[in-house]
């Protein structure tokens, strides 16, 4: 490395502080990675970044550091720069962030997406979200399937979740839900994988999305980008769409990067109008318009089914959500709540009065939570827990919210009800972009 080289830590999430390592500090020796750090996710810090990913600059890898560590890592490792790369921060955490770097004498960046984007030799369909939890996999399963049913054979990308041992992860191909065991997946991972499969789509995902692209394209007719949290797509799509929730009314304006989500769209589809107030899809709505008034927007229905109506009906219930969501995602409910009110439960019973282990951390982290359970499963510890939390909950029968079948999973000592969730789009005009995209992906 050459001594004029700047001295980098890349602040991440295990997802796209590695994408952005692979594409922009790689093979530049104008920069030197001194390290990785690590939040919002456990167990992903004191790992490496390892030497079968680093590349010929990095013979020995890269060590991945918590990030509570980043005042000292600066002074110690001389960092000129600090990056930041990981997605679903309000604007305030941002710049605490920022300042934080700047006054231990180190730069603050933003890389632009645009610099990180691959692209396709085939057409890519992006599907992105304001917020994690807005609907983006329900957003990307309706897409999938739109296309499918016009002809073309869609293969679906999702954003990485690399939370394992990263050399073995470099490229996952997800085909049978025998996959899913086969590369050890967590619970946040099959959450995500799992519908697509069911659907009878090919889901890759992994560490280096260069050698993930090129594997996918092979053998698509379109790629579907299927994001996380709300983070920007790594593929430079020819079709951007973007989900708010109204739910959450002015997030999609305060936080990092959903505000870049939304404006660069083609398509802002505000969903759960259904769930929400008149007044908060209207704020929604000019919000978008302010910042991207050439997108079209479209209003959409999250629609919550479940597979056994009458197992629900005047029980007392415990309610699992999907875990991000609710988690550093900040929904005060889920689609479990839905569920439960719609199908008439009886008492709904605390959550948190039965965490065992590290899953009252979890309730101590994310203080707003109280009776819905977060469907977290990084470790096979916190899925051994998430099963004692269930058998200790006094109630009849677990609402199961978690895109993930909890049955297959877990052996819980009382029955669980599984919920689905499916986007309804109101209007012609989704429909009808799926079919030009379509057209113009056929002519090539």
């Amino acid at each position: 490395m050459p001594e004029s080289a700047k001295n980098v830590i890349i602040i991440g999430a295990a997802g796209r502080d590695f994408h952005n390592f692979n594409v922009l500090f790689r093979s530049n020796d104008a920069y030197n990675v001194v390290a990785f750090t690590a939040n919002q996710i456990p167990f992903i810090s004191g790992r490496p970044y390892p030497k079968e990913l680093s590349g010929k600059l990095y013979p020995h890898g890269i060590k991945i550091y918590d990030e509570s560590e980043l005042p000292d890592l600066i002074n110690e490792l001389k960092a000129d720069i600090c990056v930041m790369a990981y997605s679903d921060l309000r604007y305030q955490d941002v710049m605490e962030k920022a300042s934080l770097v700047n006054a231990n004498g180190a730069d603050f960046w933003l890389v632009s997406p645009e610099h990180t984007m691959l692209k396709s030799s085939k057409p890519v369909v992006s599907v992105c979200g304001v917020r994690t939890g807005v609907g983006k996999s329900q957003t990307s399963r309706y897409v999938a399937l739109a296309l499918r049913k016009l002809g073309l054979k869609v293969v679906v990308v999702r954003h990485p979740m690399p939370y394992g041992i990263l050399k073995d992860e470099v490229v996952e191909r997800f085909s049978s839900l025998k996959d899913l065991d086969k590369y050890k997946t967590t619970v946040e991972e099959r959450e995500d994988y799992e519908p697509h499969i069911k659907n009878g789509f090919v889901v890759y995902a992994g560490v280096d999305y260069e050698k993930i692209l090129r594997k996918a394209e092979a053998e698509a007719d379109v790629v579907l980008w299927d994001g996380g949290n709300n983070d920007t797509g790594f593929f430079k799509a020819d079709l951007n769409i973007a989900v708010a929730d109204p739910l959450r009314a002015g997030n999609e304006l305060t936080y990092y990067p959903g505000e870049t989500v939304a404006r660069m769209a083609d398509i802002l589809i505000i969903n759960k109008v259904n769930s929400a107030k008149k007044e908060d899809v209207q704020r929604v709505v000019n919000d978008l318009e302010e910042v991207n008034p050439k997108a079209k927007i479209v209003y959409a229905d999250s629609v919550v089914g479940v597979d056994n109506p009458n197992g629900i009906k005047g029980k007392s219930v415990l309610i699992v959500e999907d875990g991000p969501t609710i988690t550093h995602g900040g929904m005060l409910f889920g689609a479990g709540s839905v569920a439960a009110k719609e199908f008439g439960a009886g008492r709904v019973v605390s959550a948190k009065k039965y965490a065992v282990g590290t899953l009252k951390d979890i309730f101590e982290k994310y203080g707003h939570l109280d009776k819905e359970l977060p469907a977290v499963g990084y470790s096979p510890k916190q899925v051994r827990d998430l099963e004692a939390t269930i058998d200790a909950a006094e109630c009849d029968v677990v609402i199961s919210a978690t895109p993930t079948d909890l049955r297959h999973i877990i052996n819980a000592n009382k029955p669980i009800v599984q919920v689905s969730y499916e986007l309804k789009p109101k209007g012609r005009y989704l429909g009808e972009a799926l079919a030009a995209f379509a057209e113009k992906a056929k002519k090539g």
